[in-house]
């Protein structure tokens, strides 16, 4: 889908349930990666970057509390809650007075029916699109295509486990160095590599989604970031060694 065609009819939606529900001060949409997606009229850059911001502060520290849907922080003057929708995350800052029940009524109902709206439309002028006039290929004789060279071995990387966890991160991926990725990216004339396959020395393997990792304190020190989840199907756990390598499709 078109991004900008996604982002203005988030934000027309995010203006009008601030209309509706005035004690919402702010609203915003964002990713797990803390890309921002869309927010009202009145929320500056600045104020989103705030919250995503504590939020990476507490899930840092909740380690052990992965697949919680959604978190409310009270304050002396307000309430910021953020709640998953699919595979974004919505946030509302919201005054004391406000009726919570009111709020998650109408916030409930209005974004996801918007994202159902946005997946059926959006395709449908491409449907509508003419084909293309059918050309008919010259009738020449062309040399047979030699297959491209392919590396003989995949690089292996031995790399050290250190916890993944957090209020948002999925644990069906894992999280490496930058700089790894991008070496193997090179070896690959820069496909983009997203998933790897991880093997312990027991001989235990599995396959991830990959990213990299957000942390600098971790960078270039070869360490692995991985779920509970990942560690339990391995039967690993942190400080062990494990050898990855990319899945090249």
């Amino acid at each position: 889908m078109d991004n900008e065609v996604y982002a203005f009819a988030l934000k027309n939606t995010l203006n009008e349930i601030r209309n509706v529900c005035p004690d919402i001060t702010h609203t915003f949409i964002f990713t797990e990666d803390g890309e921002i997606l869309a927010a009202d009229e009145n929320t500056h850059e600045k104020t989103i970057i705030q919250v995503i911001d504590t939020f990476d502060g507490i899930l840092e520290k909740a380690e052990k509390i992965g697949g919680v849907e959604g978190i409310t922080l009270e304050g002396s003057k307000g309430r910021v809650n953020v709640s998953c929708i699919k595979d974004i995350y919505f946030a509302t800052v919201t005054s004391r007075k406000a009726d919570i029940n009111y709020v998650n009524t109408v916030t409930q109902v209005l974004i996801p029916t918007v994202l159902k709206l946005l997946e059926k439309i959006y395709p449908t002028p491409l449907k509508n699109t003419p084909p293309p006039p059918k050309i008919e290929p010259e009738k020449t004789e062309k040399p047979p295509i030699e297959p491209e060279p392919l590396l003989s071995e995949l690089p292996v990387n031995q790399l050290i486990v250190e916890n993944l966890g957090g209020l948002l991160v999925p644990s069906d991926t894992v999280r490496i160095d930058n700089e790894i990725l991008s070496q193997w990216e090179k070896l690959y004339e820069d496909r983009k590599i997203e998933e790897v396959e991880i093997e312990t020395f027991n001989g235990k393997k599995t396959r991830c989604k990959v990213k990299p990792i957000k942390d600098s304190k971790y960078e270039g020190k070869g360490v692995i970031q991985m779920p509970e989840k990942v560690q339990l199907a391995l039967e690993i756990k942190k400080g062990e060694l494990v050898r990855a390598k990319p899945v090249i499709q």
